[in-house]
């Protein structure tokens, strides 16, 4: 154990002093070299800004381990804003992260942000969390605390200078001929115009609700235009631009592509959904929206060396799509669940190291 002790405490964004920040600034580097090393992470003021901004769906609470005056463990909570629509489904919901510091582990700092984590979810009736892990020591952690695996999806990663673009251009010629002559593209890159994005709202969320997600116990995935609005917002001031591309049969979208690119990482383009509507499926729409897409952002970002994407594993026509691409599996993360109940059963088992828990409001 360290000679001092741990004191496990909440992080208040909007009250932290300028020492209080660069603790923490200097724990978020260290285990971003841990966890993803080489990786570009977010400047000082952009990170506090993040954490600062009011998200109008969703807030969140910190927690931090400090070993005398040192983060060297925390705990992010992410849950939905009551008042919100839909809010009861949405309620008994709390997602969990974080990590503490490698030398800092098997020293019962993760079991006390835990008790954390147990606190919170006692003081505001949550009876689900929802925790993630990448790297062995966080699977062998969860796995031990009885969290039950229920989803994996995968990073992808391709690179610009490996894609045949003359590929690119017969399936996207492909994707409108055939059944699908009649189709025409709508395209929109930098913004969606506010009153055609709120138009999209629900059938993007009919398509999102058939991406596999596995035996994850959560409400279903909705796109809500005020989450884009404050989300362009963002984009507003660090610099960024949202990409869609859509085949349309009459005023049905038949297929979607869409991604953002931000002026901090320019060097790559974060790709989102890429889904086709049930009646249109197996007709190569999919190829030809990806195509879309890959060509736009070429057109508009020349200094783009890399497309970054996310995929459940168990995806399989999107994961075929993406390999002709030459997409390659970057990072696999595995989403793992833990009711109320079974979390503080696990956490009052004899021999577990105790730290107090921060507390909540």
């Amino acid at each position: 154990m360290p000679h001092q002790p741990i004191d496990i405490v909440p992080f208040d964004p909007h009250h932290a002093t300028a020492a209080q920040w660069a603790a923490y600034h200097a724990y978020r580097r260290i285990r971003a070299e841990e966890d993803i090393p080489g990786e570009p992470i977010l400047a000082d003021a952009d990170f506090e800004h993040h954490l600062r901004r009011r998200r109008p769906m969703d807030e969140s609470r910190r927690v931090i381990a400090l070993h005398d005056d040192r983060v060297v463990g925390n705990l992010l909570l992410d849950f939905r804003r009551e008042g919100t629509p839909d809010y009861e489904s949405f309620a008994p919901f709390v997602g969990a992260g974080g990590g503490v510091m490698q030398p800092y582990r098997r020293q019962g700092i993760a079991t006390a942000l835990l008790g954390a984590l147990l606190a919170f979810m006692q003081a505001h009736g949550k009876r689900t969390a929802t925790l993630g892990a990448a790297g062995p020591d966080a699977h062998a952690f969860l796995q031990a605390l009885g969290a039950t695996e229920k989803h994996s999806a995968v990073e992808n990663r391709l690179p610009f200078d490996g894609l045949d673009w003359n590929a690119l251009d017969r399936w996207q010629a492909d994707a409108t001929s055939g059944p699908g002559a009649h189709l025409r593209w709508e395209i929109h890159a930098g913004r969606v115009p506010l009153d055609r994005l709120a138009s999209l709202m629900a059938p993007f969320t009919v398509l999102i609700g058939d991406i596999p997600l596995g035996a994850l116990d959560l409400p279903a995935i909705r796109y809500e235009l005020p989450a884009h609005v404050s989300w362009y917002e963002e984009m507003d001031r660090s610099g960024g631009e949202h990409l869609v591309v859509m085949l349309l049969d009459g005023d049905e979208v038949a297929a979607v592509c869409n991604a953002h690119w931000e002026q901090r990482f320019p060097d790559r383009v974060f790709q989102a959904l890429t889904a086709v509507a049930r009646p249109w499926r197996g007709k190569g729409l999919a190829k030809g929206v990806k195509a879309a897409m890959l060509k736009l952002v070429r057109q508009r970002h020349p200094e783009v060396r890399m497309i970054v994407t996310h995929n459940a594993e168990a995806n399989a026509p999107i994961l075929s799509i993406n390999r002709r691409l030459g997409f390659a599996i970057h990072r696999q993360t595995v989403s793992y669940q833990i009711d109320r109940e079974s979390l503080r059963r696990r956490l009052d088992e004899p021999g577990r190291i105790r730290l107090p828990p921060a507390p909540f409001r």
